[in-house]
């Protein structure tokens, strides 16, 4: 086991403890920051706060008479600004988003803008390039919720003037297409080399009455729902340490992002919020999700890259996604691909994370209509470990969302005329994985009978049923039905690669394979 320095900046630090640990390491850890205790960690990722800028830090762990250390230099640091001093009260009743903002503008690149202890009611925070935003320990931002109060991103705006095939400016986004929405609690346009970091937390207070953002949900009520963090056309943007809850519907959301890194974060929401999924990366290029915990009402992490109806320029392809050591438990899928993804997925690796009580864990989800670029390929999932995951594994082409949805175009199991509507899934892996206490089914994979899953290798793949086990959906596609016990349920492959496979507890065959090519057993 070894110590590193997985991110820094002039005031804080996240240090890995580099070994096979998931999410928690086996031992408890004394933390020395300078030869000063800092407490105690479990977690492979730890966020280490209150730094200094431009100063040398050695961090050593101990644990029985072992001693770890890695060291560092934190960057400097041009100035840094409280938010007090702009006039914010923190006292949870006045309105101070006027006050962090300036705080904000006024800060010169290289900066910092503190938000310390207190409650601070907002509306929309707007980050700048070049700062970073600190909300230390007891910070709290209360996002307020009355919709007349907040201002409105439009669809996508010609850029020069122009029309027709003009550049476009994207601007508001809801569930893959370009719409008006609310402008969310902390929001970033075309913003470069920003941070938001800290021990504070983001309440979208989604759940603060009645006449809420989840109350009838589906219903657009002046502009679509906003996020807690949403990031257009953003390079080199962090979110690191805080605290994401109770969001209006999915919690941090980047578009067309380059370079956005989310590490050691805490999103949470009752299981019963609709949408709120944890992380969204859409068309982005370079994420990274490391160390994260998520307790959502919807999918934790759903990776995306638009609809057919977006334009094209405002949906490239997502690539380089890496998501590593984190905690999904209580939502719907644990990691999740699609199901708008028109624009296509090249490069998602899932690495040592642990998934706990998720409907589904490694999950895509696709339908007919998503577009013939619409591709995935190397695509990765490996040393995970799922407890009480419904089903650990889904890939659906039938994916019923959307007003057609169930309709026999989409829904349909006979093979259809392969045209610029068609969907494609490329190779996948599914390598050194533990899932115990399943319930409903091992694996419900189903590609399109015209345009077949690829390839697909499960490797020391080890499933078991858990002793009493609920009958279940393992997918939201027509005629499914509920199941209990079932095996590798897989259709519409042209490749399966099985190597070291093994079900425990199943009623009935462990694999019901139908209309797949070649079965390659190593």
């Amino acid at each position: 086991m070894k110590l590193s320095v997985q991110w820094k900046c002039s005031r804080a630090a996240i240090v890995r403890s580099d070994d096979d640990a998931l999410f928690e390491t086996d031992d408890e850890w004394e933390i020395f920051v300078n030869g000063q205790s800092r407490g105690t960690t479990r977690r492979v990722d730890t966020y280490i706060p209150d730094l200094e800028p431009a100063t040398r830090y050695e961090v050593r762990y101990v644990h029985e008479g072992i001693s770890l250390s890695c060291g560092f230099v934190t960057p400097a640091e041009t100035c840094s600004l409280n938010v007090r001093d702009f006039g914010a009260a923190g006292d949870g009743v006045r309105d101070d988003t006027i006050s962090i903002q300036a705080a904000i503008m006024a800060c010169p690149e290289g900066g910092r803008v503190l938000v310390p202890a207190g409650d601070y009611r907002v509306k929309s925070i707007f980050l700048k390039s070049g700062v970073n935003v600190e909300l230390a320990a007891g910070a709290r931002i209360l996002a307020r919720h009355d919709r007349e109060s907040l201002a409105i991103l439009p669809n996508p705006q010609p850029l020069h003037g122009g029309q027709g095939n003009q550049p476009l400016l994207s601007m508001g986004s809801w569930e893959g297409v370009p719409a008006p929405t609310f402008c969310s609690t902390i929001t970033g346009l075309r913003v470069h080399d920003a941070c938001v970091y800290g021990q504070g937390v983001l309440d979208g207070q989604a759940n603060d009455d009645e006449d809420n953002w989840w109350y009838q949900a589906k219903v657009i009520r002046g502009a679509a729902r906003p996020r807690m963090v949403f990031l257009n056309e953003c390079d080199n943007v962090t979110l690191a340490g805080i605290t994401i809850r109770n969001s209006p519907s999915w919690n941090v959301h980047p578009l067309l992002c380059h370079d956005f890194r989310a590490l050691a974060l805490t999103i949470e929401g009752p299981a019963v919020s609709p949408n709120t999924d944890g992380m969204d990366p859409e068309s982005c290029q370079g994420v990274t999700i490391a160390g994260c915990l998520f307790s959502v009402g919807d999918d934790c992490i759903a990776i995306k890259s638009g609809r057919l109806e977006t334009p094209r320029e405002l949906r490239p392809t997502t690539t380089n996604v890496t998501i590593e050591h984190c905690r999904m438990h209580d939502g719907h899928g644990a990691v999740v691909i699609g199901s708008e993804l028109a624009g296509g997925l090249f490069g998602l690796t899932v690495r040592k994370c642990l998934f706990e009580r998720t409907d589904r864990g490694l999950r895509v989800k696709t339908r007919r209509g998503r577009g013939r670029e619409s591709d995935t390929a190397c695509v990765t999932f490996e040393d995970i470990c799922m407890d009480s995951v419904k089903t650990p594994f889904v890939i659906n082409s039938f994916y019923f969302c959307d007003p057609d949805g169930k309709t026999d175009y989409v829904q349909s199991r006979e093979a259809l005329p392969v045209d610029e509507r068609t969907p494609r899934l490329g190779n996948m892996t599914f390598r050194n994985i533990e899932a115990t206490g399943a319930q409903v089914a091992a694996a419900w994979i189903a590609g399109l009978p015209e345009s077949k899953c690829n390839r697909l290798e499960l490797s020391h793949v080890h499933v078991s049923f858990a002793d009493e086990c609920t009958p279940g959906e393992p997918a939201m596609a027509s005629g499914v039905g509920e199941m209990a016990r079932r095996g590798f349920v897989i259709s519409n492959v042209d490749e399966l690669v099985l190597h070291d496979v093994t079900l425990a507890g199943q009623d009935g065959q462990p694999f019901e394979l139908s209309n797949v090519d070649r079965v390659t057993e190593v």
